[in-house]
């Protein structure tokens, strides 16, 4: 299996000429007619984006969270450090490097915007020359986010303390993280984002908005069980969505004796669905949602007769997803 690195796209150039290699890499667009930068503001960033691409992810993987942080660039013009362990390492200190760029067009066809990408390729050997490489190639006095993606061990990730204490945000994906990630005592870890429950803001919001109708008094009373269900691929979502309804219930006054639970949804049957079950023969709370049809469906009796509500759902493009972790 070919290295990630390798399948990356960009020149490969020696990495003690990464600015030079920037540089000349639009000399020589321009010289083809290919798009490039005409002015220095055309390349004005706003963030320095470290992208590391841990020891579990593969080529195809790889190639979609690059796409992302493409997409995500579009929005938020950076300079974008991508890091690349090697699979099968090496015993000799070995760092390879690559440059990459593209060109866009922002709101107007005046406005175009270039984005530069760095990719990193090193051995488990040149792991203490890493820190130096990843600071030089990224702006200055600009601030620092950093998404750790598929890392194999929270032990592991933590040796890279430089990208962890100077991150103003570190992105962490729970439903492809080990299991402590949350919990791990990062060097900075009130920075900790989880991307799934940015993912969830639209389904978040819906439940919040729909449930804001009511009494708070009216939602916790007599309520005796959570429950979200979840179709297979959607574990870590039902987990987040869980524990987020956890905290906002007992703000309401929940007691302690209410029960929170996941399950699997039968296959057919949605996506997501919550339900509130209450001791109280009459009383009910429920939301069902399928993402492949983007549409919901609320039913409730919460005392004031029985409502229902059709509404659409879907959680947050990847990208999307990434500046929600990083500006909210």
């Amino acid at each position: 299996m070919p290295e990630i690195f390798d399948t990356l796209p960009g020149i490969e150039v020696p990495v003690g000429a990464i600015a030079k290699s920037l540089a000349q890499m639009w000399t020589d667009s321009a010289a083809d007619g290919r798009p490039a930068p005409k002015a220095d503001d055309a390349k004005a960033t706003q963030v320095n984006f470290v992208l590391h691409l841990g020891l579990h992810a593969t080529a195809e993987d790889a190639a979609r969270q690059f796409a992302t942080v493409v997409e995500f660039s579009k929005r938020y013009p950076s300079r974008i450090v991508v890091l690349c362990p090697l699979q099968n390492d090496v015993p000799a200190p070995t760092v390879r490097a690559k440059v990459y760029g593209e060109c866009y067009l922002g709101k107007s066809k005046s406005d175009k915007r270039c984005v530069e990408f760095v990719m990193l390729s090193y051995s488990r050997s040149a792991r203490p020359f890493l820190e130096n490489q990843v600071s030089i190639s990224l702006s200055t006095d600009l601030p620092l986010y950093y998404w750790a993606h598929r890392f194999s061990a929270s032990g592991k990730l933590a040796d890279y303390r430089y990208l962890l204490g100077r991150a103003k945000r570190v992105l962490i994906d729970s439903a492809h993280a080990p299991a402590d990630a949350l919990t791990y005592p990062w060097p900075n870890p009130t920075a900790t984002r989880d991307l799934v429950y940015c993912r969830l803001l639209p389904v978040r919001q819906s439940l919040g908005q729909f449930l804001a109708a009511y009494a708070p008094a009216a939602i916790v009373a007599d309520l005796g069980q959570v429950a979200v269900r979840h179709e297979p691929g959607l574990a870590a979502e039902g987990r987040v969505l869980l524990a987020w309804l956890k905290r906002r219930l007992t703000a309401c006054g929940a007691a302690d004796r209410v029960e929170f639970a996941t399950a699997l949804l039968p296959a057919g049957q949605g996506s997501l669905a919550v339900e509130f079950r209450y001791g109280v023969a009459g009383r009910s709370f429920r939301w069902q949602g399928d993402l492949a049809t983007g549409q919901a469906l609320f039913e409730a009796d919460l005392g004031s007769g029985r409502t229902t509500l059709a509404a659409a759902v879907s959680l947050l493009a990847p990208e999307v997803a990434l500046s929600e972790a990083m500006f909210f």
